[in-house]
C-alpha cells in the first residue's frame, strides 16, 4: 500500500510491445506474483497467450454510454457500437478508465457549441493501445489522453473503445492501479498549470486561496501546494467536507455560504491570500479579485458556477498591480502534457500527492454517475471504468 492510501497494483511490462489489446487476460497478466510471470511464460511458448489475444482482436463490437440528445442524465443510453476502424493519425485504445468532468454534464445538457448529438461523451481516459498507426505508440503502450475535442468534435472515453488522434495520447509508465491512473489527466494537469499560472512553486513563499477546494481540481490543487509546503485555505459549500479538505493536506478550510469570503479570509490572514485558484467560476471571480492582496494573482480554471461573467468592469473591479490569469488544460493536451503527467504519477506513486477518489462507477452505472455529479455530491473525483 502506497503511503496514499491507495493500493498498488505493480505491472510487468512485456519486453517486446504485444500486437492488440488482450482484455481480462492481459489484466490478470499485468501483476502477480512469480507464478503468474512464469505461467505468462509458459503461454508465450505455447502461443496460447498470442491465440487469445487474436481472439479478443477479432471483436467487431464494443458497449459505449451515448449521449443520444441533450437533456437530463437519462439521455445517456449504453449501446452496443462497431469498434472504431484506425485510420491515418488516429490509433484505437482499449479505454480502462476515465475520470468524469463538469464540462462533459454541461455539454449533455446542451450548452456545448459545435456538439452534435448521438454522441460518446469523455475528454479523457486512459488505456492501453489496442491498435496504432503511428511507430512512437506501440501496440501495448499505456496511454493518456485529455481534450482535444474528446467527447465534442469527436467520440470519446465513455466507451470500451477510443479511436483518437495521436497527436493527443501521452504514453505513461506507471505501477498505478487503473482507477487512480484514471483520475489525474484532467484535474492533475489542471491542477498543475493553474499553480504554474499563479507561480506558485515548490519551496515558495505565499498564501493559496482555493475557491472550490472539495471539486477534484480543488483537492488536486491542495494535494500539490502542500506537496510544495505553501500555506494554503480551502473553500467548500458544505461543512460535511472539511475533514477532506484536511486530509488533502489544507491548513484552513473555510466553509463558502454563497457570499463574501472577506471577513473568514481576513480572519486568517489580515492582508489577504498572495493567491486565489478560483474554480468556482463566473460567480466569484469579482470576489476573489477583492480578496487578493495588491499586486497578488488570481487564476480562473474552473466553471462550477458557468462561463460568463456580468457586467465585468475590469478597471473598476481589479486592483492596480493585482493579475488575473487563466488556465485551460487543452494547453498541456497529448505531448506538451506528456512529461508533466508523468512527473504526476511518480509524485503519487512516492505518497507525495494523494489523490481523492471519491467513488468508481462501471459503464452500466453511468446515469448514476451523472446525477451524483450533478447534484455536488462528490468530494474529489469520480472515475469509470468501462
Amino acid at each position: 500500500m502506497a503511503a496514499n492510501g491507495h493500493n498498488l497494483a505493480f505491472y510487468r511490462w512485456p519486453a517486446t510491445p504485444l500486437s492488440g489489446d488482450s482484455g481480462r487476460m492481459r489484466d490478470e497478466l499485468h501483476s502477480g506474483s512469480t507464478g503468474d510471470a512464469m505461467l505468462r511464460d509458459a503461454m508465450l511458448q505455447d502461443g496460447m497467450l498470442r491465440d487469445a489475444m487474436l481472439r479478443d482482436a477479432m471483436s467487431t463490437t464494443m458497449r459505449a454510454a451515448v449521449c443520444v440528445r441533450p437533456g437530463g442524465p437519462e439521455v445517456l443510453e449504453i449501446r452496443e457500437l462497431p469498434v472504431p476502424a484506425v485510420r491515418e493519425g488516429w490509433s484505437l485504445v482499449r479505454v480502462k478508465g476515465a475520470g468524469l468532468n463538469r464540462s462533459e454534464l454541461r455539454t449533455r445538457q446542451g450548452h456545448a457549441p459545435n456538439v452534435t448529438f448521438p454522441r460518446v461523451l469523455g475528454i479523457e481516459c486512459v488505456g492501453i493501445v489496442a491498435a496504432s498507426t503511428d511507430p512512437r505508440l506501440p501496440d501495448g503502450t499505456t496511454v493518456a489522453a485529455v481534450m482535444g475535442e474528446m467527447g465534442r468534435e469527436f467520440d470519446g472515453g465513455y466507451a470500451e473503445y477510443a479511436l483518437l488522434p495521436n497527436s493527443l495520447l501521452a504514453p505513461v509508465t506507471t505501477t498505478l492501479p487503473w482507477d487512480v491512473l484514471a483520475a489525474l489527466p484532467e484535474t492533475y494537469l489542471t491542477a498543475q498549470g493553474s499553480l504554474d499560472a499563479l507561480g506558485v512553486v515548490p519551496g515558495g513563499q505565499g498564501r493559496l486561496l482555493i475557491r472550490g477546494g472539495t471539486s477534484s481540481v480543488g483537492m488536486a490543487a491542495a494535494s500539490i501546494a502542500s506537496g510544495y509546503g505553501v500555506t494554503t485555505a480551502a473553500t467548500t459549500r458544505r461543512p460535511g467536507k472539511i475533514d477532506a479538505l484536511t486530509a488533502a493536506g489544507v491548513d484552513y478550510a473555510l466553509v463558502d455560504d454563497g457570499g463574501s469570503l472577506a471577513a473568514s479570509v481576513h480572519a486568517i490572514w489580515p492582508g489577504g491570500p498572495d493567491y486565489v485558484l478560483d474554480l468556482v467560476g463566473t460567480s466569484s471571480a469579482v470576489d476573489s479579485l477583492h480578496l487578493v492582496r495588491r499586486g497578488g494573482t488570481v487564476c480562473m480554471a474552473g466553471t462550477l458556477s458557468g462561463w460568463v461573467i456580468p457586467d465585468f468592469e475590469p478597471i473598476a473591479m481589479i486592483s492596480s498591480g493585482t493579475r488575473l490569469t487563466a488556465f485551460h488544460s487543452d494547453n498541456l493536451k497529448g505531448s506538451a502534457g506528456a512529461s508533466v503527467l508523468q512527473r504526476v504519477i511518480r509524485e503519487v506513486e512516492a505518497g507525495v500527492y494523494r489523490p481523492n477518489v471519491d467513488r468508481i462507477f462501471g459503464l452500466d452505472d453511468i446515469v448514476a454517475a451523472h446525477r451524483y455529479m450533478e447534484n455536488n455530491q462528490a468530494t474529489g473525483k469520480l472515475v469509470m471504468m468501462p
